[in-house]
């Protein structure tokens, strides 16, 4: 099969052996891949990965049990071992052992095959197209925060980064009744939110008072800075990325201030494709380009370029 393969100084599509459905794993022939921050940090020597690309996915299941034959799904990305004491306490995506499909250990889906345990996949809803579908990944990711703190109708919610998370975000934080400010660099990035009815503005120009739940979703140590400073004492912060750069980072205000921080990560993919379904969610407009897989490598060179947003490959199968 094809799949795009980072060795350690290039990613580039090559021929690879398919997958083998071992016990309690399906195979699933991937129709869309989508690109991640997380893909092009990979190829810059994050988390020392080699191996396949890619954790955003949609496909149909063409080996593995009967019962999900012919199955159109999406996965879960971190693969638990099952047997240990986190994921006896439904913490699998924090298993010490799990492996993390194009991550850490597990080849990934930017392939025309990708293997994935049973458990982890779900049936993508009929009203919810492929391309609407690879996004239940990252939407998920978006959703976590509403798992973690208590989101009520009004609450004034601050969202810095209009990256493709920072989108997702701020429409999860105002479908659940938040009053949000989305705060980025991109006008066209945040008109897409102001279609939606949610407050934007350029984060260089805002001045306006702190919050009580503040959301960085930009990666950068400004943002982390920014984000302390926008919250207000006694408020949570919500960290959506981690920030790459090791650089001193004066913590104090946290302390002063009382503020919560919560790192959050992966999410649940139940609710993040019930809202794909009931289109609580604008995800058509945040596709910058889609590419097929023989030009995976030029995905990832677009998905870099400034301003861009998800780029998406298309692994070859079949449509539906």
């Amino acid at each position: 099969m094809q799949a795009l393969v980072f060795d350690g100084r290039e990613a580039r599509v090559v021929e690879r052996p398919a997958p083998e459905p071992a016990p309690g794993m399906a195979v699933v022939a991937v129709r869309w891949a989508g690109v991640c921050r997380t893909d092009l940090e990979l190829c810059r020597g994050y988390m020392d990965f080699r191996g396949v690309l890619g954790h955003e996915f949609v496909g149909r299941v063409v080996e593995g049990p009967d019962a999900w034959r012919g199955a159109r799904v999406v996965g879960e990305i971190n693969f638990a071992c099952g047997r240990c004491d986190a994921c006896a306490r439904g913490l699998g995506r924090h298993c010490p052992q799990r492996t993390v499909m194009g991550i850490a250990g597990a080849d990934g889906a930017i392939a025309e095959r990708v293997a994935v345990p049973v458990a982890n996949l779900h049936r993508v809803p009929d009203a919810v197209a492929d391309e609407r579908a690879v996004f239940a990944e990252p939407l998920a990711a978006a959703h976590e925060i509403l798992e973690q703190v208590a989101v009520a109708p009004g609450t004034r919610a601050v969202v810095l980064g209009d990256g493709k998370l920072g989108l997702l975000v701020a429409q999860v934080l105002g479908a659940a009744g938040a009053r949000v400010t989305a705060l980025g660099h991109h006008d066209a990035k945040l008109a897409l939110l102001a279609r939606r009815g949610i407050e934007t503005a350029r984060a260089e120009a805002w001045n306006g008072p702190p919050a009580p739940l503040v959301v960085e979703a930009t990666g950068s140590v400004a943002g982390f800075r920014r984000a302390i400073a926008l919250c207000q004492p006694r408020g949570t912060l919500v960290l959506k990325s981690t920030v790459a750069a090791q650089e001193a980072l004066d913590l104090a205000p946290i302390v002063i201030h009382e503020i919560r921080v919560v790192g959050s990560r992966c999410g649940p993919f139940a609710p993040a494709l019930a809202a794909l379904a009931a289109e609580r969610v604008d995800v058509d407009g945040l596709v910058s380009d889609r590419l097929p897989l023989a030009r995976a490598a030029d995905a990832l060179a677009r998905a870099a370029e400034r301003g861009a947003l998800k780029v998406l490959i298309d692994c070859g199968a079949p449509r539906v």
